[in-house]
């Protein structure tokens, strides 16, 4: 048995894809590639593959990791070779890496993730600056959204690591983004973007996924 860690992009082409068809396409993918999955025992037997995060839709990524598990040894480069076949535009594969089988979940490890998030019409740099650090200075900042199973109440303030300015021109600003994404809570940059007061972003793409060691 062995544990390979893959790390993949997620373009333009495949942003509104959902993630449990994302998993289902992955899946696909690994058979016709003919890797040798490694499968959960019981009554439904499902291949071990595992993705960190879910991510939003719209949202595009050069950061998403996804472990599987085999039952013979594979290199990274057989993986990535046979796998690369059998991918659509959209998605790259753009690492390989070997685990240790004993390591916990992909899931559980998960615990920040790093945006660049690109607004439109936005106010002089310094304004942009001032609405960060009075973000930052918060210690609640009570929010809510609706959601299908109805209203849904939180402190954003808790979920944002940090936010800091990485461009600024009159027609576009970007921002860098690390919110927090565990089983405590997942920040969304689009509600923070809000609540800078820079509307709904023009683009969102999750630039690293940081796990705990």
């Amino acid at each position: 048995m062995q544990r390979l860690r893959i790390r993949f992009s997620r373009g333009e082409e495949v942003k509104y894809i959902s993630h449990l068809d994302l998993m289902r396409f992955w899946e696909r993918a690994l058979r016709r590639a003919r890797v040798p999955l490694a499968y959960s025992e019981g009554f439904t037997p499902h291949p071990r593959i595992s993705l960190a995060a879910p991510l939003a839709l719209g949202v595009t990524s050069e950061a998403e990791l996804m472990d599987i598990t085999v039952t013979r040894w594979v290199t990274p480069h057989w993986f990535t070779s046979a796998i690369s076949q059998q991918l659509p535009a959209g998605i790259r594969v753009l690492g390989v890496y070997q685990t240790a089988m004993v390591m916990p979940s992909l899931q559980s490890q998960v615990r920040l993730a790093e945006y660049s998030v690109a607004v439109a019409a936005p106010p002089s740099r310094q304004e942009a600056e001032a609405a960060i650090d009075r973000l930052l200075a918060l210690e609640d900042l009570p929010w809510s959204h609706q959601r299908d199973t109805g209203e849904r109440k939180y402190n954003l303030r808790a979920l944002v690591d940090d936010v800091w300015i990485t461009d600024w021109t009159p027609d576009q600003g970007s921002l860098g983004m690390r919110l927090r994404c565990d089983s405590g809570g997942s920040g969304r940059p689009e509600q923070v973007s809000l609540a800078l007061g820079l509307g709904l972003p023009k683009s969102i793409h999750r630039t690293k996924l940081l796990l705990s060691v």
